[in-house]
């Protein structure tokens, strides 16, 4: 079991509230991440739920019991932190069995955790080498293993691949994944990268200045935001917010369009623009246009191949059945 429920929790560092109560119920075995941008309060609410944050008030509930009060080593929580935390002395097995060996496990035990974390991480190969020998991708499987024999109700991770460079981010984020599918355990997982909150989760939970945005599966939040700050959030590229006329014709205060539900037509089209900078990415180009009322530059997502350059005269015309529309005080509007 691992569910946790926080009732209208609450925290302030003296008169600064960081955290305005909040409601959240992470179901047993949900991939859940926390995501906004740097200072939002994500990494806090994960240290609330973790114990290693005390309440200002509400209640935090694990598998249905009141764990506000209850220390950290006894929530039956797993933490993985971004960095690795490892002892550099010691080989990966006793890095690894080190809360094993906190808890007087028999040796026997131990073994059995130490030898299908391994395997479960693809680590066996390396159970005899010390920290300093690992890149930085294998050194956080050792980490995540340090917290599998554990065996948590919960594992909870404080953007556990920032410290890795773009390669290992893609290969730790797909390894992460595939080991919450084998453990079938609640994970919570905060990031301030919303590719990592799109590819990963189950339901995403959107945080700006400690307010709870909006809860949702990835493409919940990517078809219906529910305001501007995830719109402009979700998405990557993300989305055109245009406001003034083009926003006027359809009744709406603002209205957005992703990148990749605009055509572009060097001949004809609804707005016109010109071609500032292009990023060409291979399979995808993304075109920055210059001159649309309202949004500028405006981002385009077109095929890899397409034929413009910087000063190019473009003409653009969106999709009309994917426009989301907003009202003046930034919500969705039906």
């Amino acid at each position: 079991m691992g569910s946790i429920q926080l009732k209208q929790v609450q925290k302030k560092f003296g008169e600064t509230e960081v955290i305005p109560p909040l409601d959240l119920t992470i179901e047993d075995g949900e991939f859940v991440v926390f995501v906004g941008p740097s200072g939002c309060g994500k990494s806090t609410l994960l240290r609330l739920i973790a114990g290693l944050e005390e309440t200002t008030s509400g209640t935090i509930e694990i598998d249905g019991g009141d764990a506000t009060a209850v220390p950290p080593s006894k929530r039956g929580l797993a933490m993985v932190f971004q960095s690795y935390a490892l002892y550099p002395h010691m080989s990966v097995r006793k890095n690894i069995a080190f809360p094993l060996r906190m808890a007087k496990m028999s040796q026997t035990e131990q073994n059995e955790r130490i030898e299908a974390a391994a395997s479960a991480l693809n680590l066996t190969d390396y159970l005899d080498r010390r920290p300093g020998q690992l890149s930085g991708g294998q050194r956080q499987r050792v980490a995540i293993g340090r917290a599998i024999v554990r065996e948590p109700s919960a594992f909870l991770f404080d953007e556990p691949l920032s410290n890795l460079d773009a390669a290992l981010r893609v290969g730790m984020r797909m390894e992460i994944s595939e080991l919450h599918k084998k453990l079938a355990t609640t994970m919570v997982y905060v990031t301030h990268d919303q590719v990592e909150a799109m590819t990963m989760a189950d339901k995403i939970v959107v945080l700006q200045a400690g307010v709870i945005e909006q809860v949702g599966s990835p493409l919940e939040l990517y078809h219906t935001p529910r305001n501007l700050f995830v719109a402009g959030f979700i998405g990557s590229p993300k989305m055109n917010l245009i406001a003034g006329s083009e926003a006027e014709k359809l009744g709406a205060h603002t209205i957005g369009v992703r990148p990749e539900h605009i055509d572009v037509s060097k001949t004809e089209g609804q707005w016109k623009g010109t071609v500032g900078v292009a990023e060409h990415l291979g399979s995808d180009t993304f075109i920055h246009i210059h001159g649309i009322e309202g949004c500028d530059p405006l981002t385009v997502r077109a095929a890899g191949d397409v034929d413009v350059k910087y000063g190019d005269t473009v003409y653009l015309t969106p999709n009309a059945a994917l426009i989301h529309k907003f009202g003046p005080d930034g919500l969705r509007m039906s």
